[in-house]
């Protein structure tokens, strides 16, 4: 019989970025396809997606995509990836709307979207899988039961057990225990809050923090959160119902998702509790609530711009409540305090996760983890969704519970874990990695680039600027020196002009300058400049040497 192929090419290691590979024989499905927002070493990228050189090679094979909510750290890489290796997709309602806008976005067509419904079972090749219904902090989200024949993998994608969930849409317990029952050869299991002691708190308990919040406000209520948690803008909304405000929606996230969500019915606001943007200025202060993006702290968002009186219709002022529901995804800490700072200068009266509590994770913590374990009780164990000392630290907690140490394996991207019923191993390597997208370019910038930009962003640029005649070979203008971000050319004209000679001197070594001779003389003034640079000043600027015939 043939092994199972476990291949991760996302999501370990790391917080984003999910995909993972099941194959079976000839059929590959693949589980999420997800994104993650660039380090802040990683200048000018705007997002980046997985090498999926492994999908490329094996494209005719690929049956589909599962995905297990609309995050995007499981959808963000869709329209990069399925272009180059199409297959049909299966998603829940919200899913596959959000999928389908940005296919839109992006000009994509002839996708085939399936839409499914918890408990729904679909055949794909080799392989029967079923969608279980789990908690999350977005609608849709769920879990999998992977069916081949060399046995079932439970995959949890995000969840937590809220046993007070806003929709009445608890996670499945009753369906994760009976494929427990039945035997489950691997689960594969969200390690992002790990961690954490005890239980994830219920959205709910948010539902009330707002509550309060809004009966004390005098002025506007301003919240920042994530446009994909429709729950807890339901429970804005409500808010906005029971003490007579109107919601108004800023930034375009939270536009496009709030409207879409309208539209299938997943977010129900009345009509006359809706505002534009432009009427904001028709009501009193009190009678206002924005919703917008940038509880982040990403330079851009709505509430950043705000902040810093850079919005066209709104800026935070003295009076305003300011809420930030969410908590800074690891990385964004610096940002997200900057923001506060700069609220606090407004004089508004802040509300963020340290002080009260505005935000519920939507990631299971150990006590919710443990009866996963128990309850699905698989031969072997896989942590996935977290960075290593996540991955690391549920393996521990699996071995907590009864798991034998060679049965709860963590896995590496590059590796895959071939499985059946009486073996396990890791076998490799598989070509993984990033891809990093910067605008419509997807690969196209690499170690390469960025390490010249990261040269650029530290140092700066000095270009060197030198005519010669095409009929004689004889300079015939500069050498001219051009700076930027390296230093104020005004107050630094000694050294520019000390920098020029040196340039001078290179041009001289030569009686003629052929065409033949241009690299040699290009890589001499980037030599002894550079060195002259540093030896006067100990900077290290991009040398760029400029020949143009006259």
């Amino acid at each position: 019989m043939a092994k199972l192929r476990i291949i991760p090419l996302g999501g370990l290691g790391e917080v984003g970025k999910n995909m993972t590979a099941f194959e079976y024989g000839d059929d590959i499905v693949v589980v999420d396809c997800g994104s993650i927002f660039p380090k802040q070493d990683l200048l000018g990228i705007d997002l980046v997606i997985p090498d999926i050189a492994y999908l490329i090679n094996n494209r005719e094979r690929v049956r589909a995509y599962l995905i297990t909510h609309g995050h995007e750290d499981h959808i963000g890489a869709i329209p990069y990836v399925l272009p180059r290796v199409p297959a049909p997709v299966y998603g829940t309602r919200l899913t596959c709307a959000l999928i389908r806008g940005k296919l839109e976005e992006h000009h994509i067509s002839g996708v085939q979207l399936n839409t499914i419904k918890p408990l729904d079972t679909v055949q794909i090749g080799a392989f029967s899988v079923q969608f279980i219904r789990v908690s999350h902090s977005i609608a849709g989200a769920v879990a999998l039961a992977i069916t081949c024949p060399a046995g079932t993998v439970i995959m949890t994608g995000d969840f937590k057990i809220d046993y007070t969930p806003i929709d009445g849409e608890a996670t499945d317990l009753n369906t994760l225990a009976a494929w427990g029952s039945r035997g489950v050869l691997a689960l594969l299991a969200d390690s992002t809050n790990v961690e954490r002691e005890g239980y994830t708190m219920s959205e709910r308990k948010i539902g009330e923090t707002f509550h309060t919040l809004f009966k004390g406000a005098t002025g506007r209520i301003i919240i920042a959160m994530f446009a994909s948690n429709l729950h807890r803008i339901q429970q804005v909304v409500d808010n906005c119902i029971e003490f007579g405000r109107k919601i108004c929606f800023v930034g375009r996230s939270m536009v496009s998702v709030t409207q879409l969500a309208m539209e299938i019915g997943e977010l129900k606001i009345p009509q006359d509790v809706y505002l534009d943007v432009d009427d904001l200025d028709c009501y009193e202060d009190g009678e206002i609530v924005v919703l917008t993006t940038g509880s982040q702290g990403e330079p851009m968002s709505g509430l950043t711009r705000m902040a810093n009186s850079e919005h066209r219709k709104l800026q935070i002022r003295e009076g305003d409540t300011v809420i930030i529901s969410a908590t800074p995804i690891p990385g964004n800490e610096l940002m997200v305090s900057h923001i506060i700072d700069q609220l606090y200068r407004c004089n508004a009266n802040v509300i963020y996760s340290r002080i009260a509590n505005v935000h519920a994770s939507g990631h299971a913590c150990q006590e919710e983890l443990k009866l996963i374990h128990t309850l699905v009780h698989p031969r072997y164990f896989v942590p996935v969704h977290g960075e290593y000392r996540m991955l690391h630290r549920h393996v521990q907690l699996a071995q907590e519970l009864g798991m034998s140490p060679d049965h709860a394996i963590i896995l590496e991207l590059g590796q895959a874990l071939e499985l059946s019923e009486d073996e396990a191993s890791i076998t490799g390597p598989i070509p993984t990695g990033t891809v990093m997208v910067d605008g419509l370019g997807v690969g196209d910038v690499g170690n390469v680039v960025l390490r010249d930009r990261k040269h650029l962003s530290q140092d700066g640029l000095i270009i060197v600027v030198v005519g010669v005649s095409r009929e004689t070979g004889q300079v015939t203008s500069g050498p001219e020196l051009i700076s930027r971000g390296f230093v104020y050319v005004r107050e630094n004209e000694e050294l520019i002009s000390s920098a020029r000679s040196v340039a001078q001197s290179v041009l001289q070594r030569y009686d003629r300058i052929e065409q033949s001779d241009w690299t040699a003389v290009k890589n001499g003034i980037k030599d002894e400049v550079h060195t002259f640079l540093f030896n006067q000043i100990k900077r290290n600027p991009m040398i760029l040497p400029i020949i143009m015939e006259t």
